[in-house]
């Protein structure tokens, strides 16, 4: 058996499974398809109970300051190989339940299923998943952000803000994903201000977006269960 034949078939991530992150904590990394785990499992392994599948051993809510909760996933993953299953591979995932966005506590009816998805990214990493992606990322969502060079060098004393005479009108939000203006939407006869759905943008994936990507990042997130 070749150590690396999993590894090697499993690494490399077509361009049209991957998606730039362009803001929030990930700005600058690659969002992966979760289908597209899903679907080299299966071309690997074969059907999902068949030739792969997985058991979820824990899922818990916990408590957060300003009454945010999250939710987290732990899963066992088991693939067959050479006609023998495989030992259990563990993996976690979370997700928020209820996030503190501008506009007030926000709960996510989802947030077990992102969690879930998160938990199966993390045990096929071990298999060698998207390995490309991760080693030539360089960092994790656990990275601390890298101060510049120059700033290293010389970091200026912080200016004081001048006091305005006048409150200045908050500038519209931009999403991170299209680059358009985000604009206000009616949902099902309710009326969302931009920064609402900017705001659950970021609480969700952690950049601000526009409703229009906002629906295709969660029609995406679905897609997967």
């Amino acid at each position: 058996m070749d150590n690396m034949e999993i590894y090697n078939r499993t690494k490399a991530v077509p361009k049209e499974a991957q998606k730039p992150i362009t803001g929030g904590r990930l700005n600058g990394m690659t969002d992966i398809n979760p289908m597209w785990r899903i679907a080299s499992l299966t071309e690997v392994f074969g059907p999902c109970g068949i030739g792969w599948k997985y058991t979820i051993t824990r899922k818990e809510m916990i408590s957060g300051a300003n009454g945010e909760i999250s939710c987290f996933v732990d899963i066992d993953l088991f693939y067959k190989w050479q006609g023998a299953w495989s030992e259990a591979i563990p993996g976690t995932g979370g997700a928020s339940y209820i996030a503190k966005e501008r506009g007030g506590l926000y709960t996510s009816d989802e947030c077990y299923k992102m969690a879930l998805t998160d938990a199966l990214s993390v045990a096929c990493k071990a298999l060698g998943f998207g390995a490309d992606i991760y080693w030539a990322g360089g960092r994790s969502k656990y990275s601390q952000p890298e101060k510049k060079e120059e700033s290293l060098k010389k970091e200026e004393p912080p200016k004081q803000a001048p006091v305005p005479s006048k409150a200045k009108p908050v500038a519209p939000p931009f999403c991170e994903c299209c680059g358009n203006e985000v604009q206000s939407a009616v949902v099902d006869g309710k009326q969302y201000t931009a920064n609402t759905i900017a705001a659950r943008a970021i609480s969700k994936y952690g950049m601000a977006l526009c409703y229009k990507c906002l629906q295709d990042y969660n029609a995406e997130a679905g897609a997967e269960q």
